[in-house]
């Protein structure tokens, strides 16, 4: 069962459960709503089912500097009453985090062992929303990522398309690096990862780094983007110029650097990235071969 059934992560994790034959159920969050204990509990009692996902959570990064009680509500408190509901009936857990729980002040990629320092309200909320899973349930997953992208919702890719479709020149950031890691892809992941923990002899709990193989800059990034785009057959690709995070101020710091080391992942369960062309191919083919923001 999936709580965010209805962001981006959920939509894909929904489409390719049917896809593969495996029984899942998706929530939205009108359907169960992680920060009402209640709705938590009965969605739990009604559908009895053998793991939970949590990848409900507040990511609106530079609002949450102006709303930062409600980014805890969910990131951190929801995220505690999803944990204990599912400790309360025994039920393993797999719960979304984010690279935003470090500094990005390193320049080697991010093990699951260094030291988080979140940075914003954001993070800082996703940042406890971990130390609320670890603390109300032993059989957790808690999987970082970065950089989310795909078909649904809302994200870099998408919005880079729509601002392409408008504009000739797009000024983008070419000071923060990190790993574009495809909705596709981590859906099979947390698939992978829901066979695992519903062995009764599996004994990996902890926290796990998942994210794209591939560590680019925003303006690396954009530029694979309508590189790619073109090679597809769109007709208006716009000029991209690289800026520095200071000529682009947001509400919200961002990490700097803030790739992550994916080894453990792949040691224990055998699950490798792919390459982040492949990835951004696979995303580029359906939103333009449905006409987005063509």
């Amino acid at each position: 069962m999936v709580f965010g059934g209805g962001g981006q992560v959920g939509c894909h994790l929904i489409e390719l459960a049917s896809a593969t034959g495996h029984d899942l159920v998706g929530l939205t969050h009108e359907e169960a709503d992680i920060c009402d204990a209640g709705a938590v509990a009965k969605a739990i009692a009604k559908h009895s089912p053998t793991s939970i996902v949590n990848a409900a959570a507040y990511t609106a990064v530079d609002k949450a500097e102006s709303e930062a009680m409600r980014a805890f509500a969910v990131n951190r408190d929801g995220a505690s009453l999803v944990a204990s509901a599912a400790a309360e009936a025994n039920i393993p857990l797999i719960h979304l985090s984010t690279d935003y729980v470090f500094d990005g002040s390193s320049r080697v990629p991010y093990k699951e062992t260094d030291k988080v320092n979140p940075q914003g309200s954001y993070a800082a909320s996703k940042e406890a929303g971990e130390r609320a899973v670890r603390a109300a349930h032993d059989r957790h997953l808690i999987l970082r990522t970065a950089w989310v992208y795909g078909p649904f919702g809302t994200n870099f890719v998408k919005t880079m398309l729509r601002l392409g479709a408008e504009r000739e020149d797009l000024r983008v950031v070419d000071d923060q690096t990190g790993c574009p890691t495809s909705t596709e892809d981590l859906a099979f992941a947390i698939l992978t990862l829901v066979q695992s923990i519903e062995r009764p002899d599996f004994s990996g709990w902890g926290t796990y780094h998942y994210a794209g193989a591939d560590a680019v800059t925003w303006y690396g990034f954009a530029a694979m983007i309508f590189a790619e785009a073109a090679r597809l057959g769109r007709r208006k690709v716009p000029h991209v110029r690289p800026i520095a995070t200071a000529d682009f101020p947001t509400a919200a710091p961002r990490p700097a650097y803030s790739v992550l080391d994916t080894a453990k992942l792949e040691r224990t369960f055998g699950i490798k990235p792919r390459p982040l062309r492949a990835g951004l191919i696979a995303t580029l083919e359906r939103l333009l071969g449905r006409g987005e923001a063509a």
